[in-house]
């Protein structure tokens, strides 16, 4: 299975460089599933049903989000009736929508997409650490499901990490997201899943995590907010990362990747040959 996990996409500039470039990845690699981080995708905070709609017919088969999940009020409602939209699984009790989905790809195979929050320098959460357990509990890789995928939006590159061992050998692929920033430790654990503490944004990176420099640097050397954070729009980066798995659903090549904007390109060169 070729699998293409891309990072928050952050307003406008991040949704271009996304549906312009993702059905052209598609047909060029030949991706069997594709996740894309939708959190900061409605001017940086949360998403709309309409922008879901247009990554989903982009290419993507899934759409996750994260500490934003409902700055759109309107995802309180429209996460309920759209089961390829999952927000973190370790939500408290009684919030609208599901953490984790069965998402069946266009051969028949079913891929678990879990996404689940960390708490080191975040909001308070319920323990992702054993909301994700009873996932694959209910759900384990190789008999409930063909791949396993988890999303594990945190601040703290420590947890990520931790996170990704107490998960190894039991998902296909573990990525960090929420930080905006792709890290170079893309690699196979020791048990086989497939790691990268932070897949980086999808949008200008000539930005602040995203966002225009001036309000935030403002804030920064004055502590005093004067205007709204808004995207930054210049010619954005699609990052993300991509992993072939094997027949029992573990990761058996991994590569970053990074097309557009400022930033020095990546692509995997298993799947360019």
């Amino acid at each position: 299975m070729r699998l293409l996990f891309i990072g928050d996409v952050v307003g406008r500039a991040g949704r271009t460089v996304l549906t312009e470039e993702l059905p052209k990845l598609r047909l060029a690699w030949g991706l069997d599933c594709v996740i894309v981080n939708g959190e900061n995708a409605a001017g940086g905070f949360g998403i709309t049903e309409a922008i879901c709609a247009d990554f989903l017919n982009a290419g993507a088969d899934c759409v996750t989000l994260g500490n934003h999940a409902f700055d759109q009020r309107e995802a309180l409602v429209f996460i309920a009736r759209q089961p390829r939209l999952i927000r973190p699984v370790n939500f408290p009790r009684g919030t609208p929508g599901a953490g984790a989905n069965l998402i069946e790809i266009g051969d028949g195979r079913r891929v678990l997409v879990i996404n689940a929050m960390g708490r080191t320098f975040m909001d308070a959460m319920d323990d992702p650490f054993a909301a994700v357990e009873r996932e694959l509990a209910a759900c384990p890789l190789g008999a409930g499901c063909d791949a396993a995928v988890v999303d594990f939006h945190a601040e703290a590159s420590s947890e990520k990490q931790a996170f990704a061992h107490f998960v190894d050998g039991r998902v296909s692929l573990v990525v960090g997201t929420h930080t905006h920033v792709p890290t170079a430790d893309h690699q196979i654990l020791p048990q086989g899943s497939g790691y990268m503490t932070d897949a980086g944004m999808t949008g200008d990176y000539d930005s602040v995590i995203g966002m225009e420099k001036e309000e935030p640097v403002r804030r920064f050397t004055t502590k005093l907010p004067t205007t709204r954070f808004e995207p930054a729009a210049g010619a954005a980066t699609l990052c993300g990362v991509a992993v072939e798995l094997d027949g029992n659903g573990l990761a058996a090549k991994i590569a970053p990747v990074r097309i557009g904007g400022k930033l020095a390109q990546a692509r995997p060169a298993f799947w360019e040959a």
